[in-house]
Order: structure tokens, then C-alpha cells, then sequence
């Protein structure tokens, strides 16, 4: 093995980390960033708190067309992966003695880091949403 390979699979597996860095932020932006922002931009249309149609059709249309746009800049950023790697899968993430012995042997089942990002960043809102809404949101009702 030539030094000049090592050094070859180092720079792949730095700019393979990069990119998936890259596809978490943006996945994670997903039900963060991009939903804060065009709320934020909402009130800022609007002119009254009782805003008309409009100012929510803002938040509405932009927000989906950002989810969109992430949505495609996420599978461009695996494409690049599998690119730079030359696979898709994250690695066998289930242990062998949980298999069934009626598993297939000859099909492995990795995931790919697309959809390893994706469950987790869903995964991880779901959790952040639900740590919210029980334990720091408080009681809708009002105190007498």
C-alpha cells in the first residue's frame, strides 16, 4: 500500500465527513431554521397581529418551497457522497444476534446515510417537540 493511497483515502473520508455534516444541518434546518424563519417573515408582512390571508400564504408557500429546495440540496449532497465514497450504506447498524435465522444471509440490509440522516434528524425533532410540550411549555390553563 502506497503512501500516496493512504493519503488519498484520508482526504475521501475528511470530504465524505464534510458532507454528511452538511446533509445534518440541512436536514435538521428542515424543522428548525426554515419554519422559525418564514414565521419570522410573516410577522413581518403583516401589518396589524390580526393579519389577513396573505402574510399566512407567505409563511405557507415558503416554507414548502424551502422544504423543497432543501429536500433536493440534501440528495444532491448524497449523490456526492456516494461519489466520493463509492457506496451509500452507513455499515451493518444491527447486531447479529438480533437477526431471525429466517433473515436472508446473502441480502444485507445497511441503511443509507440518506436515510440515516433523515430518520435521525426526524427522530430528534420528535423528541425536542415532545421534551417541549411536557416538561417546559407549562399548563395552557390559567392559574386562579
Amino acid at each position: 500500500m502506497s503512501n500516496g493511497s493512504t493519503g488519498h483515502r484520508v482526504v475521501n473520508r475528511f470530504a465524505a465527513t464534510i458532507v454528511v455534516v452538511a446533509m445534518i444541518v440541512a436536514a435538521l434546518s428542515l424543522w428548525t431554521v426554515i419554519p422559525l424563519a418564514w414565521v419570522w417573515i410573516g410577522s413581518r408582512v403583516s401589518n396589524t397581529q390580526a393579519p389577513s390571508g396573505g402574510p399566512y400564504m407567505v409563511v405557507l408557500v415558503g416554507i414548502v418551497t424551502s422544504i423543497l429546495l432543501i429536500s433536493w440540496l440534501i440528495s444532491r449532497l448524497n449523490r456526492l457522497y456516494v461519489r466520493i465514497t463509492g457506496s451509500h450504506d452507513v455499515g451493518a447498524i444491527r447486531p447479529r444476534w438480533l437477526r431471525s435465522m429466517r433473515d436472508d444471509a446473502t441480502r444485507p440490509e445497511n441503511p443509507t446515510v440518506l436515510e440515516t440522516v433523515i430518520v435521525s434528524s426526524v427522530l430528534l425533532a420528535a423528541v425536542t417537540a415532545a421534551v417541549w410540550f411536557f416538561l417546559l411549555a407549562g399548563s395552557p390553563l390559567p392559574h386562579q
